[in-house]
């Protein structure tokens, strides 16, 4: 296994690590965490395109590996009040419509990579968690501005699922 794909599953590896932190009520460690787990989504996607590393495995396990890390804090935030379920419904409507259009394309034989509307979107709610996350301490000031990147993350949540399903309208047919 290259290193990009053990970054990966790092990511999903610091998971249960980064929710005992936030349920024992560690936010300042749940946020070391997250935005350490984070930090590997960034780094293993530029060693795989600067070192050709990028494997199908990567194409699939990587975004995966981030909706791990970002719905578990989402849920997190959900169960506190930080944020209404409806934000969450939004996020999860567009991420099984993708994942069922990936599931059918790779039944095909087709795997499809994430766009950069997604990677933006991704980017965005891995900017507001830790915000939010860390507004919890508490420094109620960063609420506001860490809600502010979420409610931009669910701008580009729709988006980009929109986008993705017109890109990829060929999979209906298959």
């Amino acid at each position: 296994m290259n290193l990009p794909n053990k970054l990966t599953i790092g990511r999903i590896i610091a998971v249960p690590f980064f929710i005992a932190a936030f349920l024992m009520g560690y936010y300042l460690v749940a946020f070391v965490i997250f935005i350490a787990a984070s930090f590997t989504d960034l780094l293993d996607g530029k060693i795989a395109r600067a070192r050709g590393l990028v494997t199908n495995f990567g194409k699939i396990m990587d975004p995966l590996a981030d909706k791990i890390l970002v719905y578990s804090a989402l849920c997190l935030l959900l169960e506190d009040g930080v944020i209404a379920g409806w934000m969450l419904i939004v996020i999860l409507a567009r991420e099984f419509a993708i994942a069922g259009m990936r599931t059918v394309a790779a039944s095909e034989g087709t795997v499809i990579a994430a766009g950069m509307s997604g990677k933006i979107k991704t980017v965005l709610q891995m900017i507001a968690v830790p915000v939010l996350i860390i507004s919890m301490i508490p420094i109620p000031v960063l609420r506001t501005p860490g809600l502010i990147i979420f409610y931009a993350s669910l701008v580009m949540t729709v988006y980009s699922g929109c986008e993705y399903i017109i890109k990829n309208k060929n999979v209906f047919s298959m």
